[in-house]
């Protein structure tokens, strides 16, 4: 079971605010990172932009490989060996 980390923040008059720094740690957020922020209805979630562009793109590619008949490691050894010999896909 997952314990989830709370913790709280104040807004600054420029809207800045502080994560805590076991969030920080959690999320794997360092110095110059960039955070993707999505609200929804009332609550606002916050990621590492890196982590939230590696999900979508795995959402938009899910089914694709069974669609261009990859089934197995094997069968995208044997894609990559024929791209690399120049074949016709």
């Amino acid at each position: 079971m997952n314990i989830p980390l709370i913790d709280s923040a104040k807004v600054l008059p420029k809207g800045q605010i502080t994560i805590p720094k076991d969030i920080r740690e959690h999320l794997k957020i360092n110095v110059g990172d960039r955070l993707t922020l999505v609200c929804e209805e009332d609550r606002l979630v916050l990621m590492n932009s890196a982590t939230f562009a590696l999900k979508e793109f795995q959402k938009a590619m899910e089914g694709e490989a069974e669609k261009a008949g990859l089934h197995s490691d094997d069968d995208v050894v044997a894609l990559i060996a024929k791209m690399r010999r120049g074949e016709e896909i």
